[in-house]
């Protein structure tokens, strides 16, 4: 399986099984798509026709751009096998322990925001704050639930984290104390809207958490359109907070998380907005799940956020050229390594590796499922005691779906977002199908992208 596009003058043809990445010039990529469909002679007349005004092009030329492309599938870099498959077998005997919770410590929040998939911060629930005591048996839960790995991940998260901020700081200081005893080394996260933001809220965090993100959706019309602080707009109150936590992390270890919606499908802007006020490490999300279909996209938007997506990348690389680069999320990508493929075939854990704590400490496959009955999965005290559910989430990835065997883009995205499929479809096996489209689209930036950047430093092909 290949898959083959034109972007910003690259011929881009990527193989899915091996990950290959090729760029190569008109006459390669026109054989490339006829390659296995007919016999040589064929294959010589159809690109002789087709480049019948490129005095270049010969018989010649085609046979022996015919040749390097068979060498390449005898590399194995091109309609390569799938090997995948044989990593995916063995997904549920392997997801046997949890590495990360997502501690809500706060189902309260003090700003409004008409997207929020947790409405407002209380999940479908009464507002709660978690106890320090739930949050200690949740860092005990994750030493004896974690199979011996030694690396482990807390994210704070809410409503608002900082409402809670004191049993922030315990939980961390409690787990700090485990670290040696349990020969264990915790990394926290902390999500925020910043309204809270202060001294100390910096200093501590740049001392104990590996990573922040702060909630920012760009410019400040559309920031303030949804996300309201007493009524009115919250731009004005954060973005200081924002600049000053960020000089003080000296721009290491965050970034900014933005939602756009369908009253800002130019939403590139507002990535340039937050990068032209100095932010580097960038995130901009399309909503989902919003009560009320609240600024929710469509099908008929696609188009126009495809355009954004590709002008982006576009003026991302401008900028790299004149110095003042920045990073964004989704065009992040590794194309000379990046995650093993059991992580690709197997995805994010959700609901095996990964967990979210409600305030009164029962589990969930992850924090978008909180508040769900069907999806507890038990609590912080017993465990996991719903194995059923365990195992479904345990068993599910690329290989699990129809429609992911047959993408292209399945080993990049590793099945996309189960939170995602269950609320578009109604089953974590379902596929959210916009979600496709935009993942696929922001992954054939990315890969152009990253060709652009080889080709200016001389260099090849991926593999």
């Amino acid at each position: 399986m290949i898959h083959t596009y034109k972007l910003n003058g690259c011929n881009i043809v990527i193989d899915t099984n091996s990950g290959a990445v090729h760029s190569v010039d008109d006459l390669a990529y026109d054989i490339i798509l006829l390659y296995g469909t007919d016999g040589d002679d064929e294959i010589v007349r159809r690109a002789l026709l087709g480049h019948k005004q490129s005095p270049d092009v010969t018989r010649q030329s085609v046979l022996e751009a015919l040749g390097e492309i068979r060498q390449l599938v005898g590399a194995g870099l091109l309609f390569s096998p799938d090997s995948a498959s044989k990593a995916a077998a063995g997904l549920a005997e392997r997801r046997q322990g949890v590495r990360a919770l997502c501690l809500h410590v706060s189902h309260a929040c003090n700003m409004s925001c008409d997207y929020c998939f947790a409405g407002g911060g209380r999940y479908r629930g009464a507002g709660a704050l978690m106890a320090l005591d739930t949050g200690k048996e949740a860092v005990d839960f994750l030493i004896r639930s974690c199979g011996g790995a030694r690396v482990l991940d807390i994210d704070f998260f809410g409503g608002e984290p900082l409402l809670n901020w004191d049993v922030v700081k315990g939980v961390v200081a409690y787990a700090r104390a485990a670290e040696d005893k349990h020969d264990k080394l915790f990394r926290f996260t902390l999500t925020t809207n910043g309204v809270l933001i202060d001294d100390d809220v910096i200093e501590f965090c740049n001392r104990e958490i590996y990573n922040v993100v702060l909630s920012l959706d760009g410019r400040r019309e559309v920031h303030d359109r949804r996300r309201k602080l007493g009524g009115a707009g919250s731009y004005d109150t954060i973005l200081p907070k924002f600049k000053k936590f960020v000089a003080a992390r000296e721009g290491r270890s965050y970034y900014m998380r933005g939602t756009y919606t369908s009253a800002n499908t130019d939403f590139a802007a507002d990535i340039v907005h937050m990068a032209d006020l100095g932010f580097t490490e960038l995130s901009m999300e399309p909503v989902v799940a919003a009560p009320d279909g609240a600024g929710a996209l469509g099908e008929d938007d696609i188009p126009a956020l495809f355009e954004q997506y590709e002008w982006l990348a576009e003026e991302m690389l401008r900028r790299e050229g004149e110095g003042r680069g920045f990073t964004f999320y989704h065009y992040t990508l590794d194309l000379t390594g990046g995650p093993c493929i059991y992580k690709r075939a197997s995805g994010c854990g959700s609901g095996s590796e990964y967990l979210a704590v409600s305030p009164e400490g029962d589990l969930y496959p992850c924090h978008r499922f909180v508040g769900e009955p069907a999806y507890m999965m038990g609590d912080v005290r017993s465990g996991v005691t719903n194995a059923r559910l365990r195992e479904e989430f345990r068993s599910c990835g690329i290989y699990s779906r129809r429609e992911c065997r047959e993408c292209w883009a399945r080993l990049y995205c590793s099945g996309g977002c189960a939170a995602n499929s269950y609320f578009a479809t109604g089953s974590i096996e379902g596929v959210y199908g916009l979600g496709c489209s935009l993942f696929k689209k922001r992954l054939e930036c990315a890969v152009m992208m990253a060709v652009r950047r080889a080709e200016a430093a001389g260099n090849g092909a991926f593999g």
